[in-house]
């Protein structure tokens, strides 16, 4: 039985959830125009690349396969490039000297193409996995860039990880430079995923929110599959548990795909040293204090096991499980003794105004007592989640920087 600490336990904040089935995750590739204002193309980008119909990287063949073995030296192939040259299709982030019909192999990197067949690919156009983690790198580092707004960094850099994926998938490149390159990829989504929420004003960008959610779940994935056939023992990879980990914690946001069993179920497919795993146990007791409502562990656990990548990832979905538990408090509570927002707002890490003005979102009341103290009237009928969203609200008892100065 869940010990029971402090008021108002056993909060309801959600019923359990199906969880998604890693072997339905279909994904419409597209081709992106990142010359383009992302706020101009972000709505015909959704529905250029939220059609099912194709998939970039999720057929990974048998080693026996035949694949191609690319010999490009450079992050786009000069074809490609003379070709965009011509056609000035080059983005911001490609354009030497500013020049939009102009451009070098340190500057252009291969764009994803939708409809592309080995036939028609010669060895030339595909990158070898030296130059894939080259460019890869060069995108990374491109992530962290405040000469242009995020979401079109995210664009740019969303394209060519795909045709990253591409050309990995084209060379049946199944080993640990493939694993280490999803797992810096997932990592990038997963960054991508806090810095949306964080804009949380900017209407236009729900549709590059889901696509990124998306993308992450397509990543995870495969790279559970890669981990797979380069098991060679019963030990895992070095990061395989806490990449796991991120496939559970998703389940925390209301807005993910839902694509069939439950997570009980998923659990009965996994290795029993994933399950016994540190950061797996710690993904599942979070999901497990969810469902009962026991926030006050979920939210001592987040700050006392969480990674900087779990935290970072679980961080946009705090807000909605803060708003069930106000829900809670105030259907549950005694009318004659309102809530102290002072002590709720320990027990769900967030700063005591920042609470007020999310009882406020919700549509409930907040008043001062005759100790000055500001409380919570409980058994108010006009709580409702917000239609809009949430704000960004920082989770008060964790230096945000030092968390993610590493990511």
């Amino acid at each position: 039985m869940e010990e029971r600490t402090g008021r108002g336990q056993g909060l309801g904040l959600r019923p359990a959830r199906k969880a998604l089935n890693p072997s339905s995750a279909i994904w419409k590739p597209m081709r992106s125009c990142p010359s383009k204002d992302p706020k101009q193309t972000s709505v015909e980008a959704f529905r250029e690349r939220s059609n099912p119909r194709f998939d970039d990287d999720d057929n990974l063949r048998s080693p026996n396969s035949p694949f191609l073995v690319g010999t490009c030296p450079d992050m786009c192939p000069a074809k490609e490039r003379a070709q965009r040259e011509r056609l000035r299709d080059l983005s911001v982030f490609e354009r030497l000297n500013g020049n939009p019909a102009r451009t070098s192999p340190h500057l252009a990197v291969k764009k994803f193409c939708r409809t592309i067949s080995t036939v028609d690919i010669q060895e030339s156009d595909i990158r070898p996995p030296p130059v894939l983690q080259r460019t890869l790198k060069y995108l990374m580092n491109l992530v962290n860039s405040e000469e242009h707004p995020f979401e079109f960094v995210h664009d740019f850099v969303f394209d060519r990880t795909r045709s990253i994926r591409q050309d990995l998938s084209m060379q049946n490149i199944t080993d640990d430079q493939a694993i280490s390159m999803y797992e810096e990829m997932v990592k990038f989504h997963i960054v991508s995923h806090n810095r949306f929420a964080r804009c949380c004003g900017k209407s236009d960008l729900s549709s590059l929110c889901h696509l990124n959610i998306e993308q992450l779940m397509k990543c995870l994935l495969t790279l559970f599959k890669l981990y797979n056939l380069n098991r060679l023992s019963k030990s895992l990879h070095t990061n395989e548990a806490e990449f796991y980990s991120f496939f559970v914690l998703l389940h925390l946001g209301d807005k993910i795909p839902k694509m069939g069993d439950s997570l009980s179920l998923w659990y009965r497919q996994l290795s029993l040293p994933i399950l016994q795993s540190k950061k797996m146990h710690f993904a599942r007791a979070l999901i497990r204090y969810c469902q009962m409502g026991n926030y006050k562990r979920f939210f001592s656990s987040l700050e006392a096991e969480a990674s900087d990548l779990q935290l970072c990832l679980v961080e946009p979905f705090l807000d909605e499980i803060r708003a069930q538990a106000i829900s809670y408090v105030n259907y549950s509570g005694y009318k004659l003794h309102p809530y102290p927002l002072m002590h709720l707002s320990k027990i769900l890490m967030i700063k005591e105004y920042e609470l007020e003005d999310l009882c406020h979102v919700c549509g409930l009341e907040t008043s001062i007592d005759e100790a000055g103290m500001k409380t919570l009237p409980v058994k108010q009928t006009k709580f409702s989640l917000p239609r809009s969203g949430f704000r960004s609200y920082c989770l008060s008892a964790i230096d945000d920087v030092k968390r993610r100065k590493d990511l």
